[in-house]
């Protein structure tokens, strides 16, 4: 039997219909085993890489004809002889635990890149590859207000302090103005199926217990204790009861000036639309009012509603009371829970985005829990987060490419 060799082959230049083609069929003709190959391809410039496996007897017609081959082509072409112990330590490395880094922003610079992969390096992680997520930017800078730019790198290793990493980047998220997601590469992270949200502040840009409370004349009072219990100083379901007891006497129509008007939150009209078209069920869990939920459920289609019911008195005032359990922090994660088991879905493939304090337990129990324009102790205790962007950045921690949503 003829000795077998390991070449590693790289390729480079202007890319072409046929390129590959043409120096698979050379290696075809000597049987030569393709080992491992790997392609990326950046403004029509190709990196091809190539490790094959291939009769000695034949190793050198190989080369010489691949060089032909690229030299017809207009492409670099460089060989390298790999020992079977180098192979065999490169098999190994491969079963290192994998992570996907997700670096978003309205644009990314090159010193964003730095410090994000210097804490990488720091942490002795390797990248593999780099893809871009986003479209392409304009080169107009007037154009660039609304745009998006996210990369998403594929790294291996074991991190030498997770907390520590998982710190440097949300600290560096809001020194760089990028945000980032650091995420382990497994199946349930390709395979996410339920999202839940809050609401307030997240779906919608105000706090509807805020708009309530300036038509009841009580705006600045009810602000005051939203706040407070939105940073988490005061317990959510007595700052509730607080706020829901100064409305009282507004009448109901009141309610339906105000779900008509809310303003909602940028890329939220894309996200719905992509989540719905993939086949994901979408949960509103929140601790404003199931009036406002149910108004975007049958605006965008989502399969679930929880919040608070308010009392309304026979003549169509509110009664400032409410109907029911209060749902706050503890609640959502159990409805979060609850929802999963009745749609069959693995905790780790759900996803939750709040920006309140008590948006943290169902955030902490979620497979991937998201901070969004969230508030500094939520911001601090959150594992990814987004401040740069509209929720649609959603997507790109799901992995989505621009590309691939036709829409």
């Amino acid at each position: 039997m003829n000795n077998q060799e390991l070449i590693l082959i790289r390729i480079t230049g202007i890319d072409r219909p046929g390129l590959t083609a043409g120096l698979m069929s050379i290696l075809a003709r000597y049987d030569a085993n393709v080992m491992d190959i790997g392609q990326a391809d950046i403004h029509n410039t190709l990196s091809l890489g190539l490790l094959i496996k291939v009769s000695s007897t034949n190793s050198g017609n190989v080369m010489k004809e691949l060089l032909f081959k690229s030299s017809e082509l207009g492409v670099n072409i460089s060989f390298a002889p790999v020992s079977d112990d180098d192979y065999r330590a490169w098999v190994g490395r491969q079963g290192k635990n994998r992570y996907i880094l997700t670096v978003l922003g309205r644009r990314l610079e090159a010193h964003q890149i730095a410090a994000v992969t210097r804490i990488i390096a720091e942490q002795g992680l390797n990248i593999d590859s780099i893809r871009r997520l986003s479209g392409r930017p304009p080169l107009e800078v007037e154009q660039m207000s609304n745009t998006r730019a996210c990369c998403e790198f594929s790294v291996r290793g074991t991190p030498r302090d997770r907390e520590e990493l998982q710190r440097q980047l949300m600290e560096l998220s809001a020194e760089e103005e990028v945000d980032c997601s650091f995420q382990r590469d497994n199946m349930y992270r390709r395979m996410r199926r339920l999202i839940c949200f809050d609401m307030d502040s997240t779906l919608i840009q105000t706090e509807c217990i805020d708009e309530l409370a300036e038509r009841a004349g009580v705006g600045a009072e009810v602000r005051a204790i939203t706040e407070s219990a939105m940073r988490g100083e005061i317990d959510f379901k007595e700052s509730f009861t607080r706020r829901v007891a100064l409305l009282k006497g507004l009448d109901v129509s009141v309610m339906r000036e105000i779900a008509e008007s809310m303003p909602i939150t940028e890329g939220v009209e894309r996200l719905m639309f992509v989540l719905k078209k993939y086949g994901y069920k979408i949960a509103i869990l929140s601790g404003g009012f199931t009036f406002f939920g149910e108004f975007l459920q049958r605006r965008f289609g989502i399969d679930y509603v929880y919040a608070n019911e308010l009392e309304v008195d026979e003549n169509g005032k509110l009664t400032g009371r409410y109907q029911g359990e209060v749902v706050d922090g503890k609640r959502k994660a159990e409805l979060l829970r609850l929802i999963a088991q009745v749609e069959k879905v693995d905790l780790q493939q759900t996803i939750a985005v709040g920006d309140g304090a008590n948006d943290l337990p169902m955030l902490s129990l979620a497979g991937l829990g998201i901070a969004f324009h969230a508030k500094p102790r939520v911001v601090a205790n959150a594992k990814q987060s987004i401040n740069t962007i509209g929720l649609d950045g959603v997507l790109y921690f799901l992995g989505f490419k621009d590309s691939y949503l036709d829409i």
